[in-house]
């Protein structure tokens, strides 16, 4: 499958609106069935839609005023590579998170990704 660069604009702006909102639905509607979200290469990967909505779930509760904006997107054959920065305050003590990374999605026959890894740096700055 290759996948062109609209197609992948639009699949990287269902996937930020999916998460900005904390849609489950529309969050596990870009993912395949049996996708696999890598966000740390030392731990095995979320995968299949139950684990990525309970990672979204997740964010949820810790999030406050969560904002994800992607930079620049590029496609390659069926992947679709981005970066991208977030920032959002953690509710259990209010410190400003921000985050900057770069991520490769891995995209099947029906355009939904089949793997996402990420890569991140992280800076917390506390309340106060």
């Amino acid at each position: 499958m290759t996948i062109s660069y609209p197609q992948g604009y639009d699949l990287l702006e269902a996937l930020t609106r999916a998460r900005l909102s904390y849609d489950g639905d529309a969050w596990t509607a870009c993912f395949d069935e049996r996708a696999e979200l890598v966000l740390d290469p030392f731990e095995p990967p979320l995968a299949g839609h139950n684990a990525l909505r309970a990672y979204l779930l997740e964010a949820a509760e810790e999030e406050i005023g969560y904002d994800l904006v992607v930079e620049r997107h590029w496609v390659s054959g069926s992947m679709v590579l981005a970066a991208w920065h977030a920032s959002w305050n953690r509710r259990r003590d209010e410190a400003k998170v921000r985050q900057a990374g770069f991520l490769s999605a891995e995209v099947g026959e029906d355009v939904r990704i089949v793997r996402l890894k990420q890569w991140t740096v992280t800076r917390e700055h506390l309340a106060g």
